[in-house]
């Protein structure tokens, strides 16, 4: 038995930075990939700057005094996760997408004579 307390996750790998938001260690994304940038986040007790740093099953994250353990559990999903990870990959697609169209776009008018 672990001695840490387990959070689930549904998708793997997950970035830490939405981790860390999912796992509510911080109070938004933003505060996260700063604890992130400064050091402040231990990953399997090395200190990580990554904020996209993939964590999976196994991993354990320490930040601020608090110490999760990862495991992957495919059936779990809380509706802040789908929130944050299912709908943030969705809206990044979306931009892709979008700025594609606009370079298809530029291209053509500077190929018209």
């Amino acid at each position: 038995m672990s001695e840490h307390p387990i959070f689930d996750i549904c998708v793997e790998p997950i970035e830490l930075f939405k981790l860390l938001k999912i796992a509510n260690m911080v109070g938004g994304g933003g505060e996260a990939k700063t604890m992130i940038s400064e050091g402040n986040v231990l990953v399997n007790n090395n200190v990580v700057v990554q904020k996209r740093k993939k964590i999976r099953h196994g991993d354990i994250i320490e930040y601020n005094g608090n110490i999760i353990e990862i495991a992957y559990n495919p059936a779990k999903k809380s509706a802040e996760f789908i929130n944050t990870v299912v709908l943030a990959s969705k809206k990044e697609q979306r931009k892709k997408r979008a700025k594609s169209k606009a370079r298809a776009l530029s291209s053509e008018t500077n190929t018209t004579p």
